[in-house]
């Protein structure tokens, strides 16, 4: 097949494929015209491509997937120099989170000092919406404070249950 067949099969851009292409990491054929040729398992190898590079992976990551399949493996992720990567990126993900969890631990101790009696509840359970968060203050029936006095009217009054200044 020629290089716009793959492109429309993979999913991709021809511009991909050539990148793949001048990367070493999809083999370059060409025919007696010029044009390059790809087959089923340059479909494989760029769907593996692209599934990797979908959940963070470089295309440096994803040689030792590619190097897996063109070895006749039935995965890309099966292979030794693939499992180590895999490891790899988990342990870098878990350090991002351990650096994720202790900056909003200091955010939340700075907005604790900032607004004492202040608490960020979720509003509902640990889901897709879990970033959707307001901030409420302990204490009796809030009333809503008029927009504009927050930032010049480009956030949204917040409720609040203290008395005028």
């Amino acid at each position: 097949m020629r290089i716009g067949e793959l492109a429309e099969r993979a999913g991709v851009s021809t511009r991909a494929l050539r990148y793949y292409e001048q990367q070493g990491l999809l083999p370059a054929r060409r025919a007696g015209n010029g044009y390059r040729e790809y087959d089923e398992a340059d479909v494989r190898l760029v769907t593996e491509i692209r599934t990797l590079l979908a959940a963070g992976f470089t295309l440096d990551d994803a040689r030792p997937f590619v190097d897996c399949l063109r070895a006749g493996h039935d995965s890309g992720g099966s292979c030794p120099q693939s499992i180590a990567v895999y490891q790899r990126k988990l342990a870098e993900l878990d350090r991002e989170i351990g650096d994720l969890i202790r900056r909003r631990a200091d955010l939340a101790s700075q907005l604790a000092r900032a607004c004492p009696g202040c608490a960020l509840s979720p509003k509902g359970t640990n889901d897709d919406r879990s970033d959707q968060r307001d901030l409420r203050r302990a204490g009796p029936a809030r009333r809503h404070t008029g927009t504009g006095r927050i930032l010049g009217r480009v956030v949204p009054a917040l409720p609040d249950d203290r008395a005028d200044p």
